[in-house]
Parts: C-alpha cells; structure tokens; sequence
C-alpha cells in the first residue's frame, strides 16, 4: 500500500464520503510504528523546505479543509513542527472582513498564495465560499456551480505558474467529531478552542458532507489534487499527510543552484 497516493481523488470521479473510510491504520501494525515514519518525513521535510528556498522556482500550497474539529490546527503543528518560519506561512481564512467581501471570493486567497521558494498553508480556503455559503444558501445555486469552475481556472493559473498544489480534506465520522467536542467541555484547558458554532453547525452534518462531495468532483484535477485523508486516528492522517508532502517536493527535481562567485577565489 502506497499511503501517498491511496487516498488520492481521480480527476472528475464520483465521490460519496460514505464509502472514504475515516478511521485506517494502513500497513502499520502499531500507533507506535507509524508515529516514527511521521518523525522521519518531518526531518525530511525540513531538508527539502531548505532546497525548495534554495532552487527558488516554485512554491508549495497545502489547503486543509475539514468538519469542525477535523484537525486542521493539529495537522499544521505536529507536521511543519521542523519547518523554517522563515520559508512557510499559514493563512487562516475566517468570516470575511468588510474589505475582503467588496472584492471577488478569490481576491483575498490569490493575496495569500505562497512565493517561490515558500510553503503556503491554508488553514480553510477559497472552498469556504462553495461550502458554507451553500449550505446556508447564502449564494445562490447556479454561483456555486460557477465558482467550481473559477477555482478550477484559478488553480490552473497558478499551477502554470510553478505553484504546485495540494489539497487535503481530513475525514472524521460524525462519532468522532462528538468525541473530540466532549474532550474539549471535560478540558479545561480545551475551554478556549469552543466555539457555538462548532455545535451550531453540527445540525448541517449531511448538508456540509453533500457540499464537500459536489466541490471535490468538481475540482479534483491532475495540477490539483484533492486527498481524502481518514482522520479520526490522529496519528495515521500525520503520517499520510506528510508522506504526501515528502513524495510531492521529491518529485520536484529541486536543485541547489550553482554559486554566482568563484568560490576558490575566496580566502578566509
């Protein structure tokens, strides 16, 4: 089993959350043995972090989307815990400022879209506005269908512009997300992460699961793909996601660029 690429959506294929499974230990025998493999790709990743800044012609975006406690925060900290700052940024896309909702849905993501030479975490993306806006009906039906296809284009230009992109929708069962929002009221120390809406919005379970099954259709492409990654075992959603990135920035036939001076020519 090839955890990087198993949980990879075909480009146009049909999807149905139902069948993803959302809890998986894949070829791990043990929590244990698996969390050494996530240790290994986050070493790994800090020193193809360094070569991607050093070779400087193209940049890494990993968007993150998932039900309300899917694991977004967890993912960022326990993978990129090795990354230079210095070469990575994350953007939390939240409620639309004033300025942000008198431009077009994409204005402010395009504004966010990593250099070359940088990592680009999006923690929520421009896939807000065809998920909450749909299903609270805040847009109407037809502008859903028309922002797929905008993405799709936007997506496109940046992939043809050296961005390479990746897209993770960590999958946790309805059981799960109940689990982790009881450990949040039995915490204290969790008591700040609750938000009413976490529970609001538990009401538009299925509605939010049809909008993320109509967005990943429409927008899982070869220069964009999306991964449906099981995530009620933290652990094992670690160990895919970083060994997707590895595999991605290996795949980049990054290179150390030749230095612009005589080297020999120097003396200390």
């Amino acid at each position: 089993m090839n955890i990087s690429t198993a949980y990879r959506v075909a480009p146009h294929s049909k999807i149905k959350l139902k069948k993803w499974p959302t809890k998986e230990s894949g070829p791990y025998k043990s929590e244990d043995e698996a969390k050494e493999d996530t240790q290994a790709n986050v070493k790994k990743l800090s020193e193809l972090q360094e070569l991607l800044a050093a070779d400087a012609t193209t940049s890494l975006l990993v968007v993150l989307q998932a039900m309300d406690t899917g694991g977004k925060d967890g993912t960022i900290s326990h993978i990129f815990t090795g990354v230079n700052p210095q070469g990575c940024d994350v953007t939390p896309f939240k409620v639309p400022t004033p300025e942000e909702a008198s431009h077009d849905f994409l204005w402010r993501i395009h504004r966010a879209v990593p250099a070359k030479g940088k990592i680009g975490i999006f923690n929520r993306s421009q896939y807000e506005d065809v998920l909450v806006t749909r299903v609270h009906k805040l847009v109407p039906e037809k502008d859903i269908k028309l922002r797929y296809e905008e993405i799709v284009k936007f997506e496109q230009m940046l992939s043809e512009n050296n961005v390479v992109i990746l897209k993770f929708f960590l999958h946790i069962s309805h059981k799960e997300q109940t689990a982790r929002l009881k450990s949040r009221l039995d915490d204290k120390d969790k008591h700040w992460k609750i938000s009413p809406s976490d529970f609001a919005e538990r009401k538009f379970w299925d509605a939010y699961q049809t909008a993320y099954e109509d967005a990943i259709e429409a927008t899982s492409r070869k220069f964009a793909p999306w991964y449906i990654v099981p995530s009620d075992n933290k652990w094992y959603r670690n160990v895919v996601i970083s060994s997707v990135l590895v595999e991605t920035l290996r795949e980049m036939n990054l290179k150390y660029p030749k230095p612009k001076i005589d080297l020999k020519k120097l003396k200390l």
